[in-house]
């Protein structure tokens, strides 16, 4: 599952590209780590029980674009 990790004065977002709406925080790297696991974990458990399906994405790259204005 793909995780994208951000950073900001507060400490870390975390989010899951495939899932959407399912995002986590935390004050540590390892606390929004733990955190996006344990959504990840609930959003599929609850996708599971209303019998709705989950294609995880194919990603074949992360770029960083670099924009002048």
């Amino acid at each position: 599952m793909t995780v994208v990790m951000e950073q900001d004065e507060d400490g870390y977002t975390a989010f899951s590209p495939d899932l959407q709406g399912c995002y986590a925080q935390g004050e540590t790297w390892e606390e929004a780590m733990a955190t996006i696991r344990d959504a990840i974990r609930l959003h599929l458990e609850d996708r599971t029980a209303a019998g709705d399906p989950f294609v995880p994405s194919r990603m074949v790259g992360v770029v960083q674009v670099n924009v002048v204005v």
